[in-house]
């Protein structure tokens, strides 16, 4: 089967920002804005496409793990280990896992409203973080562990597989999905990279259920089809692309955030985008994301 290759030259600048671990881009169809964070610079921002309008918001955390928009308009922030509602004047946080050196990060919502987020190793290397799923009413369930650094959560359009990457273990893997039921089950491999080292990192999928994934430390993102054939490849002008959506009123802008972390002196005045919120024209059209959904106290 050929190979779609993608240069970088179609790869734009959207915002030249200057994050040190750029993460988790939403695209919001109400506001018709861009939403990431910067992990390490603990900020929230979006982004207006029709107004070139960049927003910041800094947070008093160790990190900013990644973020959810929920249905009444608002975002779920991962600060540490907990989850912190926007604007929720009565403070109301949910505890995910204490006890560990560990961090939450990657995370994505269900088409039933429910989170579904994992924790990763401070140090990079022990395998002490979990899966767990969080329900509106605060409901926390662990679902595995033996996790280094979770990352390319995503479901197919059909809600009937879940992806999972751990970064570290340089492999992603799919479970069968019950959206009624919120279970998983089935695990089996879907792209092993362990020969080479090769981390795949944040992911999202298109309507024709492809999974894109950003390679950090790799310079490209891929698409798999969902037999796990390869028929896409990005090259880009960083090194640590970090996840990715797909935005735009037509959602078929794909969105790419980047970091400038572990990136020594001379690759940093080599890549003059590293950290910048880059964008894709044309390449595929996305899905818009789900929304968490709070319920009552």
């Amino acid at each position: 089967m050929s190979i779609n290759l993608i240069s970088p030259t179609k790869v734009e600048t959207a915002v030249a920002a200057a994050d040190i671990l750029g993460e988790t881009p939403l695209w919001c169809d109400r506001t018709r804005k861009l939403w990431w964070i910067d992990i390490d610079g603990r900020l929230h921002q979006s982004f207006d496409p029709a107004t070139g309008a960049h927003q910041v918001t800094s947070y008093d955390c160790r990190f900013l793990g990644s973020q959810a928009m929920t249905a009444d308009g608002s975002h779920l922030l991962a600060q540490d280990l907990s989850l912190h509602r926007l604007g929720d004047i009565a403070g109301r946080v949910i505890e995910v896992e204490s006890g560990l050196d560990n961090r939450l990060n990657d995370g994505r919502v269900d088409a039933r409203g429910r989170l579904w987020i994992g924790t990763m190793d401070n140090e990079l290397h022990r395998p002490q973080g979990s899966l767990y799923r969080v329900t509106g009413g605060g409901e926390v369930t662990r679902m595995f562990g033996d996790v280094i650094v979770t990352n390319g959560i995503a479901f197919s359009p059909d809600n009937r597989t879940l992806y999972f990457t751990d970064t570290r273990r340089y492999r992603t893997w799919q479970f069968d999905f019950d959206l009624d039921d919120g279970t998983i089950r089935n695990r089996r491999l879907f792209a092993d990279y362990m020969a080479t080292k090769e981390r795949p990192d944040g992911a999202c999928v298109d309507v024709a259920g492809g999974l894109w994934t950003a390679f950090f430390s790799g310079g490209r993102l891929v698409r798999y089809r969902p037999d796990g054939q390869i028929d896409t490849v990005v090259t880009l002008p960083v090194t640590n692309p970090t996840c990715l959506c797909f935005g735009g009123s037509d959602l078929k802008t794909l969105y790419v955030t980047t970091a400038r972390k572990f990136l020594n002196p001379r690759q940093l005045r080599d890549e003059p985008q590293a950290g910048q919120l880059l964008a894709i024209h044309g390449v595929a059209e996305g899905l818009l994301e789900h929304r968490f959904v709070r319920s009552s106290p």
